[in-house]
C-alpha cells in the first residue's frame, strides 16, 4: 500500500522527468477539466445528483436513473467516488473531438490509480463525462 506522500513523490517524479515543456491549456481543455473537478467534488460532498448531471447523454441512456448510475460507480469506480486526493496529468484531443484527461487519484484503499476521463462537447458547448477508464498505478508506472 502506497502512502499519500508516495503518491505525491510519484507525481512529482513523473512531472520532473517529462522532457516536454508545459503547454498552455486551451479554453476547451480548461472547461472540460473544470467539469471533472466538479464531478469529483460532488462525489466527495455526497451530492450524487450533481455528479450525475455531468454524465453525457450516452451515459445517461445506459444508466437512466441516479440509482443505476451510483450502483455502477460504487462497484467499479470507488477511487473516483472517494478520492483521497487527485491531480490532473496529460490531456489529449481525439480525432472525434473528445478530450481525454488523465487524472491521478489516491483511492480510499491508499492505492494509486489513473483514471482516463473521456470528455464530450455537447451541442450547447458544455462538456460532459462520456466514459472513464481506471487502472491501478500512477501514470507512467507499470
Amino acid at each position: 500500500m502506497q502512502s499519500r506522500s508516495g503518491f505525491a513523490l510519484a507525481l512529482m517524479a513523473a512531472l520532473a522527468i517529462s522532457s516536454y515543456p508545459a503547454k498552455a491549456q486551451s479554453a476547451d481543455e480548461q472547461l472540460a477539466q473544470d467539469v471533472v473537478t466538479r464531478q469529483l467534488e460532488a462525489f466527495l460532498s455526497g451530492d450524487f445528483e450533481q455528479a450525475y448531471s455531468y454524465a453525457s447523454p450516452d451515459i445517461r441512456t445506459i444508466f437512466p436513473t441516479l440509482d443505476r448510475f451510483m450502483a455502477m460507480v460504487q462497484t467499479g469506480y470507488l477511487p473516483v467516488l472517494r478520492p483521497g486526493n487527485y491531480a490532473f496529468g496529460r490531456v489529449e484531443r481525439l480525432a472525434d473531438g473528445r478530450l481525454v484527461w488523465e487524472v491521478m487519484i489516491n483511492g480510499p484503499d491508499g492505492s494509486d490509480y489513473t483514471a482516463a476521463y473521456f470528455m464530450e462537447m455537447q451541442p450547447d458547448g458544455s462538456w460532459k463525462v462520456d466514459a472513464v477508464t481506471m487502472r491501478r498505478g500512477a501514470a507512467g508506472m507499470t
